[in-house]
């Protein structure tokens, strides 16, 4: 069977690609679970984007729903600093014959992760990325939205960096030269594939260890908007050291490393944040099924874990950044809080003083709610496969008067 008109096809790492001919120069950057992204050049746009290729998009009711979330999600998204859709296109010509989706948003160049390993930064770049990414996380947090993998490997900057990764996501080599003028580099938020509503249910074993907020290694299910302003802690600690700031080597040693640093939780905050870890059968067996290596019992064996260690007193933030803007070591103090209730937002961090010379409300724009209702209805394989479908072909792509997707009546 021939390639739908106005596409081609190309077999990239032992997989067929089917896309329209306005992408070209088609080069695999990247896979993992759920999909493999290529770059390519967009004639009509005349710039590089990235090709994300669903993997089995519809291959169960879990495949089904995170592909119609993800695409909602991309959809919704209307901010420079935060991962946006250009396009989104099917070879499928009618409903009956779909079966692969494919979604294209702007290239970015190297991430922070790459970026801290190979450059110290200043201290007038580490206030503008971290303005930025603020900024994005102000917009996601308005629509009623948790991001909750926030790492430097989820903020990619447009800098002309070198950056090539191999098909499994490993580096395969980096040429990543040194950030120019602050106001030149222009960091998104990547990776929703974990994002989620602010609601009173959550499911704990999300964001890598390394960045991941006290109150979900010990909660697991009730945690708000702030789990992200910690992980923005933790990731503007590691570009004013140039080092990771709680490298836990598991678990109990993430847990043990956090209260080095921030202190022992008061035996109120631990019965606060431990109180209710799991509400019944119905959850430890969603969690299951979502999270196979759940284990329900893990908040009380953390609590009696740290209950058997000595008292750690809170350090001092000046001593361990004591080459860093007092202003910015303010900013982490108020973002590094045991208790979730008592961090800063993002809002409130784009006013703090380490951001005076960035810092516009009218040049912070918030988001329209983000509607889940449709979402977080039980539907079946097909039913959720249609509405894909219409979203898919509601949509019209960047600089195209018609979108990519032309569906034949």
């Amino acid at each position: 069977m021939s390639a739908r008109p106005g596409f081609y096809r190309q077999e990239l790492n032992k997989t067929v690609w089917e896309v329209p001919e306005r992408y070209q120069n088609l080069t695999p950057v990247g896979s993992g679970a759920y999909g493999s992204v290529c770059s390519a050049y967009d004639v009509v746009l005349r710039q590089k984007v990235a090709v994300k290729k669903l993997s089995r998009p519809f291959q169960s009711l879990i495949h089904s729903r995170r592909s119609y979330r993800e695409l909602r999600l991309l959809k919704h998204m209307k901010h420079e600093n935060v991962i946006g859709l250009l396009d989104v296109f099917t070879p499928a010509a009618s409903l009956e014959d779909f079966n692969e989706l494919y979604l294209v948003t702007n290239l970015m160049g190297a991430d922070l992760n790459n970026i801290v390993k190979f450059q110290r930064l200043s201290d007038e770049h580490v206030q503008f990325l971290i303005y930025q990414l603020l900024r994005g996380l102000k917009y996601i947090h308005s629509a009623g939205l948790i991001h909750r993998d926030l790492k430097p490997s989820n903020v990619a900057v447009n800098e002309d960096c070198e950056l090539r990764v191999s098909a499994s996501l490993e580096q395969e080599s980096c040429g990543v030269e040194p950030l120019s003028h602050p106001q030149h580099v222009h960091p998104q938020i990547l990776d929703f594939g974990l994002a989620r509503q602010t609601d009173d249910e959550m499911t704990g074993y999300v964001a890598t260890r390394w960045y991941r907020a006290p109150e979900i290694m010990l909660n697991w299910m009730h945690y708000n908007q702030n789990v992200d302003m910690w992980s923005v802690g933790c990731i503007m600690g590691e570009l004013l050291k140039g080092k990771v700031l709680f490298p836990g080597t598991d678990y109990i040693d993430q847990l043990k490393r956090i209260m080095e640093v921030v202190g022992t939780p008061t035996p109120e905050l631990l019965q606060k944040i431990c109180s209710e870890h799991v509400r019944g059968e119905r959850g430890r067996r969603e969690r299951s099924v979502e999270f196979p290596g759940f284990n329900a019992d893990l908040c009380s064996q953390a609590q009696k874990y740290i209950q058997s260690l000595p008292f750690m007193p809170q350090q001092d933030l000046e001593k361990i950044f004591k080459d860093a803007n007092p202003s910015a070591v303010d900013l982490l103090k108020r973002m590094l809080v045991l208790d979730c209730d008592g961090r800063i937002s993002a809002s409130e961090a784009l006013s703090h003083p380490y951001f005076s010379q960035y810092h516009d409300p009218d040049d912070e724009p918030e988001a329209p709610p983000y509607d889940q209702t449709l979402e977080s209805k039980d539907r079946t394989l097909e039913e959720w496969k249609e509405l894909v479908f219409e979203e898919a072909t509601s949509f019209k792509a960047s600089g195209s008067t018609t979108g990519s997707l032309q569906v034949e009546q």
